[in-house]
């Protein structure tokens, strides 16, 4: 016997009574105010740490999971790997790799930017680790003009 999986959104009425509804259930205007809550909660997070308590609070350690694969296999899918890279690196199925390479190819653009914004900030974190890795070039940005009269050693 196979299992179905049927999404359910679970909501509350203003007497505080719990509602579980089908997402096939939902009408056009519920569907719209419900993403809309979450998109603009999503928003209004700043930072990493609180996205990451937000993210704790709002889904399963599952979920996280399951998400971040999801965004590592688009970061190689675009990095130009193959399937069959990814799949030896990530261990995810081939069902999966096919979903976010379809996703990519049909121009969606939340994870290419998604993607283009996290190799910023992984750049940025990089280049702060050479900073408080190497007492060069933290001497240098303390001090830059001094190191015009100087060559740099090789």
């Amino acid at each position: 016997m196979s299992s179905v999986f049927i999404p359910i959104l679970i909501l509350y009425s203003h007497e505080g009574k719990l509602m579980k509804k089908k997402m096939s259930d939902l009408s056009e205007q519920e569907r719209i105010r419900t993403l809309d809550a979450l998109y603009t909660a999503a928003a209004s997070v700043r930072g990493r740490s609180a996205m990451k308590l937000f993210l704790r609070d709002l889904l399963t350690e599952s979920e996280r999971v399951m998400l971040g694969r999801r965004i590592l296999i688009a970061r190689l899918l675009l990095g130009g790997e193959t399937r069959d890279a990814v799949r030896a690196r990530t261990g995810a199925g081939y069902a999966t790799i096919e979903r976010v390479q379809r996703w990519l190819r049909d121009q969606l653009p939340g994870y290419e930017q998604a993607i283009l914004a996290m190799e910023e900030e992984l750049t940025k974190r990089d280049s702060g680790r050479k900073y408080a890795s190497s007492a060069l070039f933290r001497l240098k940005r303390r001090h830059p003009l001094h190191f015009l009269l100087f060559s740099e050693p090789k």
